[in-house]
């Protein structure tokens, strides 16, 4: 993988300018959920925020996608990357009531939602196909570094600079990323004229239900995700209702997710070309499904940090795998709407299991929410397999 991004200048600049950016979007979603907290007081009001910015854009993945398979995908990266810095510089500007805080934030989260796409559909053009499975594991490397750093990056900003300083500095690092993008080539896919935007929409969404390997990927990985995304829940209500411990030392145990995301990606760098990414894939489910399993029979503090470090493992495998998987299965003039439709389902599924999970845990309780979770989670791996076109065969198109 170093080698790969020491010769590779293109995709050195994407990797760059997305540390820049996820940085700065970790820097404002801290401050913000800060602001909107020492304003209001209210955690509705920062679940709304959060709300806003994770599961809105999913609504619109269909068309949002779109956009980076009919346009110069560097083009769309960097007017994306400018847009956010300006929306981030009116917040910090302005520092809005509530209701217009949202608004902003959600604008802000679907130019986001337009911009993963591209940079995951882009990555095709700048490497071969034999490179794209470490092309993958540093970006996902660097975005996830980046997304650890952040909050720690704001916590240290906020203690000599206010609100509006943080924001301005996260405005800035849109601007940095966009001048990094500048060193990519054009990145245009030829695709057939004369379609409309919603055509090409359900043409996306068509890709997705026709290729039965793609629909595998697709419904698999949100099937994980509705089983598993209340883990962040369940780990806090574990840590201070079960264990007895501080919110705090819960933060320490979340934050295991990341040092094993960043464990797991530098393994990949290292062996990402000698496994299959089906094997991966199914890999990374059956691992970070089981480490919310195990958490769930944690008998301390230090265990569950073990453990969710340990689902960081699988999470990363599966960044990988799926990407990999999509850039090798779909046409490059239809990747960008995949990629956007993908990354839509993931977040209809999150928010699935935030509503049913929350639910769950106040049923049964943290312990057995995530064993139950884990082990559904299990079983949709062992779906995957099961459903997979030829068993035991690498079922890639391109690989």
């Amino acid at each position: 993988m170093l080698t790969l991004l020491k010769d590779n200048g293109p995709l050195r600049a994407l990797c760059t300018a997305r540390v820049v950016s996820v940085v700065g979007d970790a820097l404002s979603l801290v401050t913000l959920m800060l602001h909107v907290q020492s304003v209001l007081g209210k955690a509705v009001a920062v679940a709304a925020l959060l709300l806003v910015g994770d599961f809105a854009p999913s609504l619109l993945s269909p068309l949002t996608g779109v956009i980076s398979d009919r346009f110069d995908r560097r083009t769309v990266m960097i007017v994306c990357e400018l847009a956010q810095g300006v929306l981030l510089a009116a917040i910090a500007f302005t520092l809005p009531p509530l209701p217009i805080l949202l608004v902003l934030v959600g604008l802000r989260a679907v130019i986001g939602q337009i911009f993963i796409p591209a940079s995951r559909a882009a990555v095709p053009s700048l490497v071969a196909q034999k490179d794209l499975g470490p092309a993958n594991t540093a970006l996902g490397l660097g975005s996830n570094s980046a997304d650890v750093i952040g909050p720690f990056l704001a916590a240290a900003l906020l203690t000599f600079l206010d609100t509006r300083g943080v924001l301005l500095v996260d405005a800035v690092s849109f601007g940095v990323s966009a001048l990094l993008l500048l060193r990519l080539p054009r990145l245009m896919v030829a695709s057939e004229p004369g379609e409309s935007v919603f055509a090409d929409a359900r043409e996306g969404l068509g890709e997705i239900w026709r290729n039965r390997a793609l629909r595998i990927i697709f419904l698999g990985f949100c099937g994980v995700v509705a089983c598993t995304a209340i883990d962040d829940v369940a780990v806090l209500q574990l840590t201070v209702v079960v264990f007895g411990q501080s919110e705090s030392i819960a933060g320490v145990i979340l934050g295991a997710v990341g040092i094993g995301l960043l464990i797991g990606y530098a393994l990949l760098a290292k062996g990402s070309t000698r496994m299959s990414m089906v094997a991966m894939l199914v890999t990374g489910f059956v691992i970070s499904s089981a480490g919310n399993l195990c958490t769930g029979l944690a008998w301390g503090v230090a265990s569950a940090f073990a453990l969710q470090a340990v689902r960081g493992l699988g999470i990363a495998a599966m960044d990988v795998a799926h990407s990999t998987l999509i850039q090798r299965l779909v046409p490059g003039d239809r990747t960008g709407r995949v990629f956007g439709n993908f990354y839509g389902g993931i977040g209809v599924a999150a928010a699935v299991s935030y509503i049913g999970g929350g639910l769950l845990i106040d049923v049964i309780g943290p312990q057995l929410t995530l064993i139950a979770a884990g082990g559904a989670g299990v079983l949709v791996a062992a779906g995957v397999v099961a459903a997979s076109p030829t068993r035991g065969v690498e079922w890639e198109s391109a690989s």
